[in-house]
């Protein structure tokens, strides 16, 4: 018998009552915190039983939509009023925001366990030369103290060329003795051994903290490279940078002060920080002050909102409660971290 109109709707009708609807959202467990949806009251999440596929839900399959957005991690230094660091500090003391806007915290450690990669690069031009033989005894203990198991460190000298005298490892004697072998040349390329050192750190596998201690003059003479791609080097990397600048001329007159204040906003734009010793004989103390510092950062973590144009840049501020300096990288670029 050939089905009435009337039938036929109803049957159509009670199909469609029973399929889900193509364009309904799926929402995803694994999202991270800025795009959880909040469910309307009264409702529940659907039971797993164990046993569906992937297959079994092909309207499901079309739906969902996964999206990985990759944690954007912030060391942050934080000292006393007598410039000592400041431990112990609970998570509730910490406030983070990403271009003015407040970030949930979702990783926190202190004193964090991450592993180093250390760039060491040491000027070798001739406006260093009289202070090599202090430096190369400072940079071996250092290299001493602050290699420890999962660590690894390279060690640079510059010139008028940047050259990698050791490449990254955790062997403490040959990277004293390389130390000791960085040869000696005429100009100062500061800006060409920050880009190097950068892609250089970025370049190594795994989570781990990139670092550049970079001891100098400020007499940049030679580089290829200028200000701005130095800065994108350190920034894009997420590489700290100390800086240890010997200034052995007492006045102003006669000096790069210029070079020395360009260093010096890399520096900070970075969440590191520079050190003026009075002479190579307190090179040793600068060390120790640094090595302190990395065994006693705290690590932050959150997720950034990734709606905005690719490759921007993004402005972090991290504030701490009481009478406290704090230091860490300004920014970042959206996508590369």
């Amino acid at each position: 018998m050939t089905p009435t109109p009337l039938r036929a709707s109803l049957a159509l009708s009670l199909l469609a009552a029973t399929l889900p609807l193509a364009g309904a959202p799926q929402e995803n467990p694994n999202r991270p915190p800025w795009a959880q949806k909040n469910k309307p009251a009264g409702e529940k999440s659907p039971q797993s039983t164990g046993t569906a596929s992937a297959n079994d839900d092909p309207v499901q399959d079309r739906t969902t939509i996964k999206v990985k957005v990759n944690l954007v991690n912030v060391l942050v230094s934080v000292l006393d009023e007598n410039n000592r660091p400041a431990a112990d500090l609970p998570v509730e003391a910490f406030q983070i925001s990403e271009e003015g806007n407040p970030q949930k915290i979702e990783i926190f450690e202190t004193e964090t366990k991450q592993p180093l990669d250390l760039a060491l690069m040491i000027d070798a031009s001739l406006s260093a030369q009289i202070q090599m033989p202090t430096e190369r005894a400072a940079a071996a203990h250092f290299i001493q103290q602050v290699v420890r198991p999962g660590d690894r460190l390279a060690v640079y000298g510059f010139d008028e060329n940047v050259t990698r005298v050791a490449d990254f490892s955790d062997k403490i004697p040959a990277l004293q003795d390389a130390v000791r072998k960085i040869p000696q040349g005429a100009g100062t390329s500061i800006y060409d051994a920050i880009v190097l050192g950068s892609k250089s750190l970025a370049a190594q596998k795994g989570e781990r903290r990139h670092v550049i201690i970079l001891v100098t003059d400020g007499g940049e003479t030679t580089s290829h490279s200028d200000f701005e791609a130095a800065r994108k080097a350190a920034v894009r990397s997420d590489t700290l940078l100390y800086t240890i600048l010997i200034r052995t001329m007492k006045s102003e007159n006669g000096r790069n002060t210029a070079g020395e204040h360009a260093l010096q906003t890399i520096t900070e734009t970075t969440g590191g920080a520079i050190f003026f010793p009075d002479s190579v004989a307190n090179l040793g103390i600068v060390f120790d002050q640094i090595d302190r510092e990395l065994r006693t950062q705290y690590r932050l973590a959150y997720y950034p909102n990734p709606r905005g144009p690719a490759d921007s840049l993004r402005n972090i501020e991290v504030s701490v409660l009481g009478d406290y300096k704090v230091r860490h990288r300004k920014n970042y670029y959206m996508g590369h971290e």
